[in-house]
């Protein structure tokens, strides 16, 4: 629970800190722009969010200014290829993501003018825009005052009012904390500010309160159990899945080339290239049986990838017997010198470097 519920006073005295030391100590980002400058473009904070969700801000810059220079707009975006897009996507994972902004962009291309509504919830009413989505859209794009909680303010708020109850019971309370203490102006500036002290100063472990700009303010501080919170409650341990991965070879014109398929447009790792597999799911194994008669060797090692909700280990069997297209079925021969550009989602890349490394040897053999 919340230890005590802030004056309009104390309210006031947290934003006016914290918004003096953003005005200084801003991270400079792609898709921000800096305090004083004009509102930033929202395409590019959309943009930003979703990409955003589940995933470091290290590993969303590069991508982030990729999809911006080959789409830089919704427009663009929205008249793409689905293909092309879900290649540009892959190795940033939850690719459900990747199909929602696709079809947020030619929602808002189609029904909106080309324009995000400036309202989070209008925002919400979007394909894959979900409240905290359009709350921090709606706030950094627009100036509305939306309450925006992401895992790092979630952070600096627990310890802000010492909030001890365990997430995920907390939220509501996290929730009203931030509405607390958010300014009616500058609340975009406000929530890149609480993200900012929480994705630096206010860490998970060994926060650094003796610079942080709200250590006067801080209830946990003061107890001293900062470093405890959030609390959580335990984890379930993820279910064990195991499948195969099929490695189908041959020599093309231009060298050694794979088989790759096109995974269903709907579930897990919708729309992506692949490798042919058999038929793993987050609710069972594979079945082991590969997609046609063969002489298929597997390979030394698997390769272990964890979902969202379960655990997957994976092998791989490879094969250079004549293949004919009327066996495989729908696919496309790749060649193996250019897997980079096949837009592999991440645990195919990484089947398809163990692969690639063994195969040559089992083939000769």
């Amino acid at each position: 629970m919340v230890a005590v519920q802030p004056s309009q006073q104390y309210s006031g005295d947290i934003a006016a800190a914290l918004l003096a030391h953003y005005d200084v100590h801003a991270r400079t980002l792609p898709w921000r722009a800096m305090p004083g400058a004009p509102a930033p473009d929202p395409y590019r904070v959309w943009l930003s969010e979703v990409m955003l969700q589940q995933t470091t801000v290290a590993a969303v810059i590069p991508y982030f200014q990729a999809f911006t220079s080959r789409w830089p707009g919704f427009a663009a975006l929205a008249s793409a290829e689905d293909a092309d897009v879900m290649a540009a996507w892959a190795g940033l994972g939850y690719y459900s993501r990747a199909r929602n902004l696709l079809k947020c962009a030619r929602t808002v291309a189609a029904d909106h003018g080309g324009q995000l509504p400036p309202s989070a919830a209008a925002l919400a009413l979007l394909p894959g825009i979900g409240p905290y989505t359009a709350a921090a859209i709606a706030a950094i794009a627009f100036g509305e005052r939306a309450i925006v909680v992401d895992a790092n303010v979630e952070r600096v708020a627990s310890r802000l009012f010492a909030i001890t109850t365990p997430l995920p019971a907390t939220k509501p309370a996290i929730r009203d904390a931030v509405d607390a203490i958010t300014p009616a102006l500058r609340p975009g500036d406000f929530a890149q500010a609480m993200m900012d002290l929480g994705a630096g100063i206010c860490s998970p472990r060994a926060p650094q309160c003796l610079i942080c700009p709200l250590s006067a303010h801080c209830m946990a501080r003061a107890q001293g159990i900062a470093e405890e919170l959030p609390r959580k409650a335990p984890k379930k341990a993820k279910p064990e899945r195991r499948g195969t991965a099929y490695w189908i070879e041959r020599q093309g014109i231009e060298g050694r080339e794979i088989w790759l398929v096109r995974r269903p447009p709907h579930g897990m790792l919708g729309g992506m290239r692949a490798l042919p597999d058999d038929r793993w799911s987050a609710r069972a194994d594979g079945d082991s049986q590969p997609p046609f008669n063969a002489r298929w060797s597997v390979v030394p090692g698997s390769v272990v990838h964890v979902f969202t909700h379960f655990r997957l280990t994976l092998s791989i069997a490879v094969t250079a017997s004549p293949v004919a297209p009327d066996i495989v079925g729908d696919g496309e021969w790749w060649p193996v010198n250019s897997l980079d550009s096949a837009g592999l989602p991440t645990l195919f890349s990484k089947a398809s470097s163990l692969a690639a490394r063994a195969t040559q040897t089992i083939i000769e053999e």
